[in-house]
């Protein structure tokens, strides 16, 4: 019997490796009484978190409430770092990807990894991503653009082929956004208000660049339902149609392109989640919940089955073709 699984979970490990050399934005976790622990980056508090995040009982206990089978975990975004020196990435995604491994091989029934590698070296991302692959983890996580650099650009097109061939899953999840200046007030609001446009931008650029038609086999998960992506493809599309100085943006329709994308759940709303439905069907959509942080999904799997009338088994069959490997069933049919 399926069990139901999410797709979209975050990871920070309990420790963190000394900063090589000099480097100012060096994340470290300082556990503090309880289960408390506080990430550091640059000697500033970036984020408050407790033991959920690396601890695999109460993770467990976590997901009996939301009823959730399977956990997919990936890094929390910040530790991506797509704005550190090649080397000093490189040593952080090792110690995560690790870590991440060691939490999923004590528990393989229930926990899926997605790990992380230094895309702003492409050539040696393409390399680690045979790592990846043989820690056991089923994908890697990237941000929104690689410290500026758009996912569409063909710089990153070695990346792409290689997470092709070693037929690893990518999820794209906003990452430092773009119009934070125009909201104004507190940085909270950049994760509430600016991450759907800045995945919106994301998949613009991937969709412009035509990545998804070059790299046929490439499996892409626009986290957080895409962002503002659904709402702004009929405009896409509708440019394509009527302004002849436009059209070769897309090999195309955008519509049409957009439905090779994967998408999670976490929309809130059960009108936003039949919305993304009708825009890009039904086929490509996974349950998700940004467990372990505030802002999180309450019992995932029962608010997208609710909204979209869909059974554990279907999103369940949708994930398993987006991480390329069946993690839904008895531990007898795993792979």
């Amino acid at each position: 019997m399926s069990r139901a699984i999410d797709v979209h979970t975050h990871f920070v490990p309990r420790e963190m490796p000394p900063a090589p050399g000099r480097n100012p934005r060096w994340p470290t976790v300082e556990v503090k009484s309880g289960d408390q622990a506080a990430i550091m980056i640059g000697g500033r508090l970036f984020r408050t978190v407790d033991s959920r995040s690396w601890d695999a009982e109460r993770r467990l206990e976590d997901m009996g409430e939301d009823g959730v089978g399977v956990q997919v975990v990936s890094p929390m975004p910040e530790l991506l770092s797509h704005w550190f020196p090649v080397e000093d990435a490189d040593l952080l995604a090792d110690h995560v990807n690790h870590a991440i491994a060691e939490l999923c091989s004590g528990h393989p029934r229930d926990f899926v990894g997605v790990g992380m590698v230094p895309v702003q070296d492409p050539i040696l991302a393409a390399r680690k991503l045979q790592m990846v692959k043989s820690l056991g983890l089923c994908g890697i996580e990237i941000g929104t653009h690689i410290d500026g650099l758009p996912l569409g650009d063909a710089r990153l097109n070695e990346f792409y082929a290689a997470a092709e061939e070693t037929d690893l899953a990518i999820i794209v999840h906003p990452l430092h956004p773009a119009g934070v200046e125009r909201i104004g007030g507190r940085a909270a609001l950049a994760a509430v208000a600016a991450f759907p446009l800045e995945t919106a931008l994301a998949a613009t650029s991937l969709l412009t660049h035509a990545v998804i038609e070059r790299f046929p086999r490439l499996r892409i998960l626009l986290s957080h339902g895409g962002g503002a992506l659904a709402w702004i493809l009929p405009r896409l599309t509708q440019t394509r149609t009527l302004d002849p100085s436009l059209r070769d943006l897309f090999v195309r329709r955008p519509d049409e392109m957009a439905r090779r994308f994967f998408y999670d759940s976490i929309v809130y709303d059960g009108r936003a989640l039949r919305f993304l439905a009708d825009m890009v069907g039904t086929d490509n959509i996974v349950v998700g919940s940004d467990y372990p942080f505030s802002i999180r999904q309450n019992r995932p799997a029962a608010f997208a089955e609710q909204a979209l009338g869909l059974t554990a088994s279907a999103f369940a069959a949708n994930a398993t073709r987006f991480l390329g490997r069946n993690v839904a069933d008895d531990k007898q049919t795993m792979q």
